[in-house]
């Protein structure tokens, strides 16, 4: 069975949270919860806090233990962009793109 959690327009680019996703994909739920823990990024813990969430979809939803779970999918989609200025040198303008990402972790039981 599989159960999904979904965190959209998180304000950071999905690059950095797609490098700690690349970590949990394939483990054992608590395990990758446990492992988040320790990985002193700002998207470990977004996904920390999507990777609960689903665990808890599956417990109250579903009725399922979270110690059979594996998750099979985490996915990290672009979002929207802000479109920002900042100054720059003689006077002129540069901009900046501030991106956000959609985090999307697929749970399914052993």
């Amino acid at each position: 069975m599989q159960v999904n959690a979904l965190t959209k327009y998180a304000r950071m680019s999905p690059k950095k949270v797609n490098e700690v996703a690349r970590v949990i994909r394939g483990k054992k739920a608590n395990d990758a919860l446990d492992l988040l823990k320790f990985i002193p990024r700002k998207s470990a813990v977004l996904i920390a806090k999507t990777l609960s969430s689903a665990i808890a979809n599956a417990e109250n939803n579903h009725d399922l233990s979270a110690d059979g779970l594996t998750v099979s999918r985490a996915i990290v989609e672009q979002g929207p962009v802000l479109k920002r200025f900042k100054a720059a040198a003689r006077g002129g303008v540069a901009k900046r793109k501030k991106r956000m990402s959609h985090i999307r972790i697929e749970l399914t039981t052993d």
